[in-house]
């Protein structure tokens, strides 16, 4: 009986280890799918980008100062939103721009394919008909969201007056009026960029050189996809799919790559709360929380105003904000804010003075 139960156990741990292995070799070949996907997403977009006008363009009138040279006119913010399809807070940003001179400020909206922006879809008619004709269709953590901002890029440069530039998703708010945004954008010399060096990051793949040097690679945002309880074990799985978001990397590497990180503030404009929940599942990625009705009254507003640095802890790094060599506010704009969220900022007057009662009765 003891040779036999010493045989089963040791059949057991055979059989174990070779779960064990199994497992582990599955394992290495999930990241190593995951790291190639995100090499041949990154190679494409930089060899199209190389080829293209009009990222060449772009990249060549990130300086606000080389564009000046050759525009002398009023220079104009221009506003980039980018949506999944209509703009669920026009209302906040129609009274953002209504208190505004026309010839300071441009807007474009790249929302999905065949969607237009008129007195049926929006409340606002400073976004009439200033949808791109030429969008794509977007898809959340993949190389067509460069592909959008690219476009709405390209569709800006075309107006030479348009001197900033200002990426908004369809859940982005104005933390200030019109006035106070357009005079900080405009008394800095640099460009508002969040890049930096993420010296934990396992996401660079030698085979990106010589295209991607190692010392180039650069990083915006850390986001991953939301957790879902009902896939359990699965929401690990996901994660790793989603292990390479290009939108993180893409811009800030390519301005590296051309050299142009001394015109940078390495910065973001935009505020995001990000949410770490304390059970062991959500703790494998964070997500930006959503601010509520409740979240977005004086004190909370006031509480983001007042940063004046950012701590990059992959770096060690604390970045004063800063305009002009002057200290400043860290935050412009803030994301993501509900309908609700915004509708206070109005009636709080945070971006002007505004009766929220007048707009009760619009539906787009």
């Amino acid at each position: 009986m003891k040779k036999k139960s010493s045989a089963a156990m040791a059949m057991a741990a055979t059989a174990g280890m070779s779960v064990r292995n199994v497992l582990w070799l599955w394992w290495k070949l999930l990241v190593l799918v995951s790291l190639t996907i995100c090499v041949l997403a990154f190679l494409k977009l930089q060899n199209y980008s190389l080829s293209d006008s009009e990222l060449s363009s772009s990249t060549s009138s990130i300086s606000s100062r080389s564009r000046a040279v050759y525009y002398t006119g009023n220079p104009k913010v221009a506003f980039l939103f980018l949506v999944r399809r209509n703009l669920p807070l026009d209302f906040l940003w129609g009274n953002f721009f209504e208190n505004a001179d026309p010839g300071n400020f441009s807007i474009y909206v790249h929302s999905e394919p065949g969607f237009v922006f008129d007195e049926s879809t929006t409340r606002s008619t400073f976004f009439y008909n200033r949808q791109l004709t030429n969008s794509i269709k977007v898809a959340w953590g993949e190389s067509s969201m460069i592909q959008a901002e690219k476009l709405l890029l390209g569709a800006a440069l075309d107006d030479p007056a348009n001197q900033r530039f200002v990426l908004l998703s369809d859940s982005c708010v104005p933390l200030y009026n019109f006035s106070f945004i357009y005079n900080y954008l405009m008394a800095s010399p640099r460009s508002f960029v969040d890049s930096f060096l993420d010296k934990k990051d396992v996401r660079y793949n030698p085979r990106m050189s010589p295209y991607i040097p190692m010392s180039k690679w650069r990083k915006g945002s850390q986001r991953r996809p939301p957790l879902e309880a009902s896939k359990g074990k699965n929401n690990i799985k996901l994660q790793k799919q989603h292990n390479c978001i290009p939108d993180e990397h893409y811009v800030q590497t390519l301005l590296a790559i051309h050299g142009f990180e001394g015109e940078l503030e390495r910065r973001t404009i935009t505020y995001t709360e990000w949410n770490e929940s304390v059970t062991n599942m959500e703790k494998k990625g964070w997500h930006p929380i959503t601010f509520s009705y409740a979240d977005a009254g004086p004190v909370q507003i006031k509480r983001i105003k007042d940063i004046r640095n950012v701590y990059y802890e992959s770096e060690y790094r604390t970045e004063w904000c800063r305009n002009n060599s002057t200290l400043a506010p860290c935050f412009l704009i803030a994301r993501k804010f509900s309908g609700g969220a915004a509708m206070r900022l109005l009636s709080e007057g945070i971006v002007s003075p505004f009766d929220a009662s007048s707009i009760m009765n619009l539906t787009p």
